[in-house]
C-alpha cells in the first residue's frame, strides 16, 4: 500500500486501482496487462515482441499468458514451421522455448538487472503434428549477483502430450548505473574530440 503520510514521489507511478507503487513493474509486463484481455490486444502485444526481436515473427507466436516466474505462449501447425515428415519443426520449437524463456526472464527479474541467452539444452521427446504451446517458469528469488540461470520450459502438443523438454541457460547480470554510464559516454566524447583535434 502507499503511505500517504510521505510526499509521492514525482518518479513514483501509482496503480491508482491497487493504490500501489506500479514503478517497478517491467515496461514489458505492463504492456500485457493493458493488452492481454482482448484477442486483438494479444495479437497486437505479439506483433510489438516480434518487431523488438524479428526472428521470432517466423514462427507467429500466440501469447496466451505472462507474469512474474511464468510465460505461456503457442505457435500453430502451419505449412511455414513444418518439416519434411509434415510435423512443426525441431528448430521452430527451440524458437519457441528461447522466446518464452526470454519473456519470463524479462518480467521476473528485477530492473537494476539484464539478461543474455547463453545455451540451450533440449530433448526431442516425440513429434509434433499439430499446434504446440511451450510454458516457461522461473521460479528463482533473489537476484544479487551475476550468473547463469537455468530456465526450464515443456512443449506440449494439442493432446497436452510433451513433445519438447528443454532448459535455456540465461546469464543475468546487474545493469550498469546511469551514472556510470553517463560516465562512459562523457569519456567517449572526450577521446573522440582529443583524436579529432590530434588529427
Amino acid at each position: 500500500m502507499v503511505d500517504e503520510s510521505r510526499p509521492a514521489d514525482p518518479a513514483t507511478q501509482i496503480d491508482w486501482l491497487t493504490m500501489t507503487d506500479a514503478t517497478s513493474i517491467p515496461a514489458v509486463l505492463r504492456q500485457w496487462q493493458k493488452l492481454a484481455g482482448s484477442r486483438l490486444g494479444r495479437w497486437y502485444f505479439a506483433r510489438a515482441v516480434c518487431r523488438k526481436a524479428p526472428y521470432f515473427a517466423t514462427i507467429a507466436p500466440r501469447f496466451l499468458e505472462l507474469a512474474p516466474a511464468t510465460c505461456r505462449v503457442s505457435i500453430p501447425k502451419r505449412r511455414a514451421v513444418e518439416n519434411h515428415m509434415g510435423t512443426v519443426h525441431a528448430l521452430a520449437i527451440g524458437n519457441l522455448c528461447e522466446l518464452v524463456a526470454g519473456m519470463v526472464t524479462e518480467v521476473t527479474i528485477p530492473d537494476t538487472m539484464r539478461w543474455i541467452p547463453r545455451g540451450m539444452t533440449i530433448e526431442y521427446l516425440r513429434k509434433a503434428d499439430s499446434d504446440v504451446t511451450a510454458t516457461a517458469r522461473l521460479d528463482k528469488q533473489e537476484w544479487r549477483e551475476a550468473g547463469n540461470v537455468g530456465v526450464p520450459v515443456t512443449v506440449v502438443d494439442a493432446r497436452g502430450e510433451e513433445v519438447v523438454r528443454a532448459v535455456i541457460t540465461m546469464y543475468v547480470s546487474p545493469r550498469a548505473s546511469a551514472d556510470k554510464r553517463r560516465g562512459r559516454a562523457a569519456k567517449d566524447r572526450a577521446d573522440a574530440e582529443g583524436k579529432r583535434v590530434a588529427a
